[in-house]
């Protein structure tokens, strides 16, 4: 992926982090749930009555955003370096560390640390510290 650092500007970053923000505490309030992804995708494989819907719709809101922003701005271009295998293997070790890490980057980074919780604090280093090595190794050792 491919972020145009030379054309970042503060104010849609900030207005994007308050959205965030606010749709996590509204979230919290009014379904008493932490707005983990990996925990509502989670929840569908292993589904309890009455706790379908609320997950699918949240689903729904993660696919319909996009397509409600273009209406207003053009989509910045996607471009990943790396082949269908790359993306697979990093899915998978996205999804293993989600497992072992007992939530998400969204679950502890945004809501957990939100919180002030050493759990999410631990688990949002080491996120942050695995992506620093892979891609210091993906970059420096292996593709240059």
């Amino acid at each position: 992926m491919f972020i145009d650092w030379n054309h970042f500007t503060a104010l849609p970053a900030l207005t994007g982090g308050v959205l965030i923000g606010l749709a996590v505490v509204l979230f919290a309030l009014f379904n008493g749930q932490v707005a983990g992804v990996s925990g509502i995708v989670g929840g569908l494989m292993r589904p309890r009555e009455g706790d379908t819907m609320w997950r699918l719709a949240f689903i729904a809101g993660l696919i319909a955003a996009p397509l409600l922003y273009q209406v207003f701005a053009a989509l910045p271009e996607i471009r990943f370096e790396t082949g269908s295998a790359g993306l697979a293997l990093a899915g998978l070790l996205v999804g293993i560390g989600t497992q072992y890490g007992s939530g998400c980057t969204s679950g502890h980074g945004v809501c957990g640390l939100s919180r002030l919780s050493p759990r999410s604090l631990v688990a949002t280093l080491c996120f942050m510290l695995a992506g620093f090595a892979t891609v210091y190794v993906v970059r420096h050792l292996v593709g240059g």
